[in-house]
């Protein structure tokens, strides 16, 4: 297979465009009812590694297909014009790609996490375990 363009050109471009939260400014919107953090690290991660204290779960290789309305798996929770969304994962890179893929379907309400959740850890900053699935 004969690639175009390779991973560090994809994540560039999505970070020339993506916004970026730090680990702090995070934290400060934590307690924000228009803020909506979601990692879409695999569940095997949030289980081994923990998450962000309050954030939703929208595994990476179903967010396009979670936040399109016109997706027979759409999730109303990632569909509020009036929050934000930011969302993480464990180095920025997925989250970055992800931000820009949903700035491509037309989001004006999205960011992430600068550095990602390995950054939010190395800051100090909180970590939670997931809550088990409800039956």
């Amino acid at each position: 297979m004969a690639l175009r363009k390779g991973y560090k050109a994809l994540l560039a471009e999505a970070d020339a465009v993506a916004p970026t939260l730090a680990a702090a400014e995070l934290h400060g919107r934590l307690n924000d009812a228009s803020t909506v953090v979601v990692d879409i690290r695999d569940v095997r991660e949030l289980d081994r590694e923990g998450m962000i204290p309050g954030a939703r779960h929208a595994p990476r290789g179903m967010l396009e297909f979670w936040a399109a309305p016109d997706s027979p798996y759409h999730k109303d929770w990632l569909a509020d014009p009036a929050k934000t969304y930011v969302f993480y994962c464990q180095s920025a890179w997925r989250s970055a790609l992800a931000v820009k893929d949903l700035m491509d379907m037309g989001a004006t309400n999205v960011a992430h996490l600068a550095d990602g959740f390995k950054g939010w850890k190395d800051a100090g900053m909180p970590v939670a375990q997931r809550e088990p699935k409800k039956g």
